[in-house]
């Protein structure tokens, strides 16, 4: 007699795990669906559960852990000084002037990783080896310009937020798949779930850098800098990336040959960025 709470339904799947399943889900979705803002630089509506100032501490509590892993911040004091004041530049002529992020940029000593990233609420890398790769002004403040557009646009709590939501969802689908007299099915019911989940997220990282390659475009533009310069950027980076790139559909970031393209959109529209 198969006791109650563990019948089988359609497919021989027991209906407590089901169960179980559908409330995990239905619990994961209404704690992101339920959390709901404006953001006021992009107009765009987030699922987001953090507040600025947590932004802001997180990020400032995770630099150090950053700065360490890329030999700590560059030697050279003039040029930190000048990302200081390239960023600065971006933060002052630009709608990032009225957000309540603690902006601050910082030029690491790495001189092997080629890449620059934004942690939440402000704090701002460029490595060296990339910035020795940008001989102008122009071309080092369409990399900030970039990140900065990440701030604003609160792409690492947006992430953090979707990331949570993934979770819950793959979480349930492993507990709904898997079979306890099975072990083997378990694994594989992990497995294609952490793939699904990681192909999600990808899916919106790919969008977050375009929106961040928009908006580093308007920031450019209303700070005095060519936004042409955001397209030397994606050609230095697309000459790095050689022939041996990761394919567009399984990476973070777009294609710089495709970035090149929306780029050239976005210059077009300038009237469109946000004020």
């Amino acid at each position: 007699m198969v006791g109650r709470g563990y019948s089988s339904g359609r497919g021989g799947l027991p209906l407590g795990r089901l169960a179980i399943a559908a409330v995990v889900v239905v619990m994961s979705l209404i704690s992101y669906f339920g959390t709901q803002s404006k953001n006021p630089v992009t107009q765009q509506v987030q699922h987001i559960d953090m507040t600025p100032d947590e932004e802001i501490a997180m990020g400032i509590q995770a630099t150090p852990d950053m700065e360490s892993q890329f030999g700590g911040l560059d030697a050279n004091a003039q040029d930190q000084q000048r990302v200081q004041q390239i960023g600065a530049r971006i933060v002052s002529g630009s709608p990032a002037k009225s957000t309540p992020y603690q902006f601050a940029y910082h030029l690491l000593a790495d001189t092997q990783t080629v890449n620059a990233f934004a942690l939440p609420g402000g704090q701002i890398f460029i490595t060296r080896a990339l910035y020795d790769q940008l001989p102008s002004e122009g071309e080092v403040a369409g990399v900030l310009g970039h990140e900065t557009g990440h701030v604003v646009a609160r792409h690492s709590a947006d992430q953090l937020a979707k990331a949570k939501l993934t979770q819950g969802i793959t979480g349930a689908a492993v507990l709904a798949a898997c079979d306890p007299n099975n072990p083997g099915s378990c694994m594989q019911s992990s497995q294609m779930a952490a793939l699904v989940g990681q192909m999600i997220n990808m899916k919106y990282s790919r969008t977050d850098e375009s929106q961040a390659d928009s908006l580093g475009v308007c920031f450019m533009q209303d700070a005095g800098y060519d936004p042409q310069d955001m397209i030397r950027v994606m050609q230095v980076l697309e000459q790095i990336s050689g022939t041996n790139g990761t394919p567009e559909f399984m990476s973070s970031h777009p294609s710089p040959a495709n970035r090149i393209q929306q780029i050239q959109a976005d210059i077009q529209n300038l009237d469109q960025c946000p004020k």
